[in-house]
């Protein structure tokens, strides 16, 4: 790596408030496959390292840390409602979004024929250098530093998203599949507390004349409710493909 190397590597690192140990693994995470193949003298790579590898291990550390925060965050969501927030918080326009606001691709090394069909402003591109750099950043500095790093660039985005997203309300869709079917509403019923006041963990049953058809437990009412809900409509569903 040359002195304009470093000093470009410096500016960003400067620039996103970023302080490399090993300065090689943030070149390596803004290393497009086309440059290393474009100066190696074999398929090889020629002990050019890319950056491919370390967007596997960012996407996946992005994941983890996304998917803690929404999970704490929001502890009346139900499982598939969490991965509807986290799916769209990786996915590419997201990720591509935040690169550019970082200005990543005026770092990126690429081959001759990327650099001239633009590839310094694609999408696919600056998605993949930015899981690349979420990679290099656990490497360096472990999971608290990335922890960091990923907040700070898409708690907006989350917060965002989470507005956006339709959260499904199992308590209203089995509330009228009972005044559908039975002409009635669903009854919820406390049948177990668990742990102390601080932590507190409600069991629920919901009942249709005099029926259970879910449990469920959550920190609080309005989640063991909802889950209870959900619970109750998978009952009700195979009900329905039984009575067929």
């Amino acid at each position: 790596m040359n002195e304009t190397r470093i000093q470009q590597l410096n500016e960003m690192q400067s620039a996103l408030s970023l302080e490399f140990k090993n300065i090689d693994l943030l070149n390596q995470s803004l290393t497009h496959t086309s440059y290393a193949y474009e100066l190696s003298s074999d398929r090889n790579n020629g002990g050019i390292l890319q950056n491919e590898r370390m967007e596997f291990l960012g996407d996946v550390v992005l994941g983890l840390i996304v998917s803690e925060y929404i999970y704490q965050k929001y502890p009346d969501y139900m499982e598939g409602d969490l991965a509807k927030i986290r799916a769209k918080v990786v996915s590419r326009p997201i990720l591509a979004k935040r690169a550019k606001h970082l200005e990543l691709g005026k770092y990126l090394l690429l081959g001759k024929g990327e650099e001239i069909t633009e590839g310094r402003h694609r999408h696919s591109i600056l998605a993949d250098t930015m899981e690349a750099l979420i990679g290099a950043i656990y490497l360096d500095s472990g999971l608290e530093k990335s922890r960091y790093f990923i907040l700070a660039q898409f708690e907006e985005e989350i917060e965002k998203i989470t507005d956006n997203v339709h959260v499904q309300d199992y308590k209203t869709d089995f509330q009228e599949w009972t005044q559908k079917k039975f002409k009635t509403l669903p009854f919820y019923k406390v049948i177990n507390r668990e742990g102390p006041d601080h932590e507190r963990i409600f069991e629920i049953a919901v009942m249709v004349k005099g029926e259970t058809y879910g449990i469920g437990k959550g920190g609080s009412k309005k989640e063991a409710e909802q889950r209870a809900a959900y619970f109750a409509l998978q009952h009700a569903k195979e009900r329905v493909k039984s009575e067929k």
